[in-house]
């Protein structure tokens, strides 16, 4: 039964607009303004909200509209007003609205445009998971100078054809960095191919890799069109590249200098254009001084070099990854997300994170099925975590004291990580004597990511 949020100062049409959803077997969500639209909305997840343009107080529908944008980016939400001119409906559709009803509303129309948008939302949802699928559906998640200056890169290299290596720690998301880069180019609606050089057996590799006919080898009982012709006009990711034997080396080479391939058993050769991008977690350079590595390779493939940090380096990015993957997990599996405690958190950012990120994933998703609707403390989170004294690092993250944590306190995770937030932005503009440039610093941020932030947290400017 999709969930229909109503946000509007008149008491009638939330009362007619409900009965009209009820009877059409929606469930009803409804509030009067702004703020108390916003907290219903984190509490229920809606799967659609329809807001009042004009209320009363400081806010309007358009900002609630931005806000609720900024949460829920797959959220379809349908604006109406009886005083909104051209300039108003051109504002909506800016910030994301799908659609501006003008007061007073007929059932009929109401009824279509809910249809239409909900039928959007679906088919947000499926493409979202194709992408998924496909490689291209992760988020690069954090906003610490480390993911800044990573976001940066990606940035100045994807509008080029030139090749990328990427390299970091097992878990990082050296994938994700991979599908930026081919979402952000000129080939982001060509393929995104990706191999996983290790899994490939090693007297398979050039099958794999360029494809073979029909009688090539025994086995072959059809042709095979390899990945380099699979990636035509896209992109290849070669991961974990440095696992490829030396002779394997030699044929990529060629075919990465050639921009030409042969079947395995064919005679033809046949031309490609692929951009190609190759991840690893081992030291190339290494590998090259001590001959397991082709230098000539490795310079071709480390034409632009993209280095992902590991977590530890980055913990500040912990709360919003945990939020991230929380609410992924919950859209997934359908059960009620955990309630997080600010202890629960922090206990998360004192971990070492050997296996970074995919780690993590794997420690929310434990904690979301043991713990579903559930509080979740420093208890339950140390109760899942490995070898927890032995990988914390040492004094860490420590929790506010001005954070709300007594026991058996709810407290959702929008709330939890806003009030961290604020906590540590107000201690570093304390500590910087109102300096927001050195705020910043401390925070390891630039200055407008930070006043983005103090403005969204109500935080004055010293």
């Amino acid at each position: 039964m999709p969930s229909i949020l109503i946000v509007d100062d008149e008491p009638n049409l939330r009362r007619m607009v409900g009965a009209l959803l009820d009877a059409e077997s929606f469930e009803v969500h409804e509030a009067k303004d702004v703020a108390s639209g916003l907290k219903l909305a984190l509490e229920v997840e809606p799967d659609l909200a329809l807001l009042d343009l004009m209320m009363p107080g400081a806010t309007d529908g358009l900002e609630l509209l931005e806000r609720l944008r900024s949460y829920f980016p797959d959220l379809p939400v349908i604006m109406m007003s009886g005083r909104a001119g051209l300039t108003d409906a051109v504002q909506a559709a800016k910030l994301g609205a799908v659609n501006f009803l003008e007061k007073p509303l007929s059932p009929e129309g109401l009824l279509l445009a809910l249809t239409n948008a909900l039928e959007l939302r679906q088919a947000r949802r499926e493409r979202s998971a194709l992408r998924l699928e496909a490689g291209l559906g992760g988020d690069l998640v954090g906003e610490s100078s480390a993911m800044q200056r990573v976001r940066e890169q990606i940035a100045r290299v994807a509008p080029t054809d030139a090749r990328v290596l990427v390299t970091g720690e097992s878990g990082t998301g050296k994938e994700l960095v991979a599908a930026a880069i081919h979402a952000q180019s000129s080939r982001r609606d060509k393929p995104f191919v990706r191999v996983n050089c290790a899994a490939i057996p090693r007297d398979l590799v050039e099958s794999e890799m360029f494809g073979h006919e029909r009688g090539a080898f025994t086995g072959a009982t059809e042709r095979r069109i390899g990945r380099f012709e699979l990636a035509h006009t896209g992109t290849l990711l070669l991961d974990e590249v440095g696992e490829l034997s030396l002779e394997a080396q030699a044929k990529l080479l060629r075919a990465i200098e050639a921009r030409e391939i042969e079947r395995v058993g064919g005679g033809r050769t046949i031309r490609v254009d692929v951009r190609v991008i190759a991840a690893t977690n081992r030291d190339l350079v290494r590998e090259v001084r001590e001959g397991r590595f082709r230098e000539d390779l490795y310079f071709r493939l480390n034409v632009i070099p993209i280095h992902v940090p590991p977590l530890r380096e980055h913990p500040g990015d912990i709360p919003a990854l945990a939020a991230h993957f929380a609410t992924q997990l919950r859209r997934r599996s359908g059960q009620p997300a955990p309630q997080w405690q600010a202890d629960g958190i922090a206990a998360l950012a004192r971990h070492g994170w050997p296996g970074n990120v995919r780690e993590l994933v794997n420690i929310i998703e434990r904690l979301n099925i043991l713990h579903a609707g559930q509080p979740v403390g420093e208890a339950e989170v140390r109760g899942v975590l490995p070898n927890t004294a032995g990988a914390t690092r040492g004094e860490g993250l420590v929790l506010p004291p001005e954070l709300p944590d007594r026991e058996g306190l709810d407290v959702k995770l929008s709330e939890a990580l806003d009030a961290y937030e604020r906590v540590l932005i107000v201690r570093a503009l304390s500590a910087a004597n109102g300096v927001v440039a050195e705020a910043a610093r401390r925070l390891q941020t630039d200055r407008p990511n930070l006043y983005r932030r103090m403005k969204r947290l109500g935080i004055a400017e010293p």
